[in-house]
């Protein structure tokens, strides 16, 4: 795969490349390892486009997750959650579960946190506008990296998955606010 567009958010190239150059080069270098071709392997189910070959998000994290911990990325950093139960009334008793629930990051390495995203558009929001700034408030990460694909490569995959254009062009109208981290964002194509 390769990089085929860079949003810089928050000033977030200019962070990443200043302190963090060792791990951007092991972010581009593992983009490049990838064979994207090798993941274009699932056969859709969609009305419009029954048969047709697309590329699998899940095999696609998968190769991710291979490359970014030989590389010593630590994978699926959780965070577990004690949910403030002061704000149920008094005739609800919530499932056990709830208690076991937590925040998950992709990777993270040295206080640099990395998302890689193949799905829907909420997702990629919520990594940039909520995840990020939480795990930075926590104390583990300073800075992040979202990998998203660009629309030629979203168009390649099921329906529904978000991309670089729509993502950059809403953080743009956004604005940022004093809580935001610095991110960078890359788009990327087989």
């Amino acid at each position: 795969m390769r990089i085929g567009g860079i949003y810089s958010f928050k000033d977030g190239e200019k962070v990443i490349e200043s302190r963090y150059p060792k791990e951007l080069m092991e972010i581009k270098q593992t983009i490049t390892e990838i064979d994207a071709t090798q993941y274009k392997t699932k056969s859709s189910r969609e009305k419009t486009m029954p048969g047709k070959m697309l590329y699998s998000p899940i095999r696609l994290n998968k190769a991710f997750v291979h490359s970014f911990e030989l590389k010593g990325w630590q994978h699926n950093y959780r965070v577990w959650c004690e949910y403030p139960t002061e704000y149920y009334t008094s005739d609800y008793s919530p499932p056990a579960e709830v208690s076991n629930a937590y925040r998950e990051m992709d990777f993270v390495k040295n206080k640099l946190g990395i998302e890689v995203q193949f799905g829907k558009y909420a997702f990629m929001v919520y990594n940039v506008a909520a995840k990020m700034t939480i795990f930075r408030n926590l104390g583990i990460i300073e800075a992040g990296v979202e990998i998203v694909p660009l629309k030629e490569l979203a168009e390649q995959m099921s329906t529904g998955v978000s991309y670089f254009e729509q993502f950059v062009w809403d953080l743009n109208h956004r604005g940022t606010a004093d809580i935001d981290i610095p991110v960078l964002i890359l788009g990327l194509v087989p």
